[in-house]
């Protein structure tokens, strides 16, 4: 189902998740939509992944963890007059993420236990590649199953590559099913006894050598790990699986989020290709901070004659006057050529777009850090 406008994802879709390479604004669009769509009726919950305070201080609300917070409703009241909708805010914490999705598939409270213990575990679920991105998709995939909300925002974690989204679960998961891992480890994965005679006499050398190097505590604390995880690896393997066949629902819609800045434009025509690859319901382009086309400049005199007619400017002298003219006209100059090379980097946005909408919100002349920010940039997003 192709959208037309924003407008029309914020209050149809189930899901949106706002994607894009690292310092676009897709915490502050996620927000500005889900702020939208509580003012329109919805229940709403904005999930983020930025551990800045400014989501939550923008919201009126004092700090985000991994608890649902309810925006107080006076907060997003529009212009003072109360709505019916609501909206909740979270705040990924991957460790606990993980740990949910350990608890639903493993055998007993006392395997649990072991696997969070596990130094391995707690590197894995906190710093391996992959592995935040995998939080928030299972964490998306807990919350979808609830029917407390009519909409979901998702802000995807910051990335390098926007393509990391959808790529690192899998990766995540390979790595520690891997072939070779599990080779590797093969003597401690027995659950009774340690013995290098089942890789027979190479492998035993060879593993021999990599503990003399890394430490057999090293080698020991890996081969539990994959023990115990082996038991509730099937169940990561097909959360992984779920959430990528809820994410080509209907209800589901993805909004690349970029600049008008050459490398970010790549990576958003990037991502609308694998999204239309991959059978995903991709719902729209949002260009943040565009400098906006303005008239010619005016001429020097022109320019001059205004300035004099400013009270504050008294003090200047005819000089200061052709000064402050000349800097006022090349600055406004390098301003509109900003817009131009803006405008070319848009254009090729909205030559992929066809039909799908390609928002453009302006480079503000005010930080967005609050309610009234949030909705002087919802306004620009649904018009």
């Amino acid at each position: 189902m192709l959208a037309v406008s924003l407008a029309e994802l914020v209050l149809h879709r189930r899901i949106i998740v706002c994607v894009g390479s690292g310092g676009v604004g897709k915490t502050t669009t996620a927000a500005s939509l889900a702020l939208a769509a509580a003012r329109a009726g919805r229940r709403v919950l904005v999930l983020t992944i930025d551990p800045a305070r400014r989501l939550a201080n923008a919201l009126g609300l004092p700090a985000l963890d991994h608890e649902e917070r309810r925006v107080p409703d006076d907060k997003i009241a529009a212009g003072g007059v109360a709505v019916s909708g609501t909206l909740h805010a979270m705040m990924l914490d991957q460790k606990r993420a993980f740990d949910e999705v350990v608890r639903e598939y493993a055998t007993d409270s006392a395997q649990v236990e072991r696997i969070q213990k596990n130094r391995i575990y707690q590197q894995i679920s906190t710093t391996l590649t992959g592995s935040h991105e995998y939080a928030a998709m299972a964490k998306l995939y807990e919350l979808s199953g609830s029917s407390k909300y009519d909409l979901i925002v998702l802000d995807t974690p910051p990335t390098a590559n926007a393509l990391d989204f959808l790529d690192a679960p899998g990766k995540l998961v390979s790595a520690i099913d891997s072939p070779a891992l599990q080779w590797f480890l093969k003597p401690y994965l027995d659950g009774k006894s340690f013995s290098y005679k089942v890789v027979g006499f190479w492998g035993g050398s060879v593993l021999k050598r990599v503990a003399k190097f890394v430490g057999s505590r090293f080698l020991e604390d890996i081969g539990q790990f994959i023990g115990e995880f082996n038991t509730v690896l099937a169940g990561f393997r097909n959360r992984a699986s779920d959430v990528l066949d809820l994410l080509r629902k209907p209800d589901v819609a993805f909004v690349v989020v970029c600049a008008p800045s050459p490398l970010t434009v790549d990576e958003a025509l990037f991502f609308h290709e694998r999204l239309t690859t991959q059978a995903m319901p991709h719902g729209g382009f949002v260009v943040n901070r565009v400098h906006a086309h303005g008239p010619p400049p005016p001429q020097r005199e022109a320019l001059i004659d205004a300035l004099t007619a400013r009270p504050e400017l008294r003090g200047l002298g005819s000089d200061d006057f052709v000064q402050v003219a000349s800097d006022l006209a090349r600055t406004y100059a390098e301003f509109l050529a900003l817009a131009e090379i803006d405008g070319q980097q848009i254009q090729r946005l909205k030559l992929v777009a066809g039909k799908l909408p390609c928002v453009e919100v302006p480079l503000f002349d005010r930080d967005i850090h609050d309610l009234d920010g949030l909705t002087l940039m919802a306004e620009r997003l649904l018009a």
